[in-house]
């Protein structure tokens, strides 16, 4: 004949096949999520609705053949941060380039080619992500003045 089981005798050989399968169980300890140092390199700290001016080290090849680096700027206004501080953290910036072509790149805050971030203006916006910037929006953001 079959036994049956309890429900809390099976809730506890449940755990038990856990901590003896999963390695994040097994050794106790929780993960943490590696962080970065609040400003990367000296960099400030970027918040949406910010105007900056992101100075991009780029290589090209020339006619050539050769290798050639030059430095590449991008200005816009920051709608968006991803990942706080992690390593992995991204923010983007927008801007409207001739022709009324809205154009959007996504940097990671450590990326080793970004020479500098130079802060022009700042907003004061409620949101953390201004995607609605994007639309048809007609008003402008208020400014902070310094």
């Amino acid at each position: 004949m079959t036994e049956k089981k309890s429900s809390s005798a099976k809730t506890t050989e449940d755990k038990e096949k856990k901590e003896n399968l999963s390695p994040k169980y097994s050794s106790g300890v929780k993960r943490e999520k590696i962080k970065m140092p609040a400003s990367p390199a000296g960099r400030p700290e970027i918040r949406p609705g910010m105007l900056i001016r992101v100075h991009e080290k780029i290589k090209e090849l020339d006619t050539k053949g050769k290798s050639k680096e030059r430095v590449q700027v991008f200005e816009g206004l920051v709608i968006a941060r991803h990942g706080g501080n992690e390593i992995g953290a991204t923010f983007t910036v927008r801007k409207v380039a001739t022709g009324g072509v809205g154009v959007e790149k996504i940097y990671p805050l450590a990326l080793p080619n970004i020479l500098k971030i130079e802060i022009l203006k700042e907003h004061k916006v409620r949101r953390a992500k201004l995607y609605y910037l994007r639309g048809k929006y007609k008003k402008k953001l208020k400014e902070i003045k310094d």
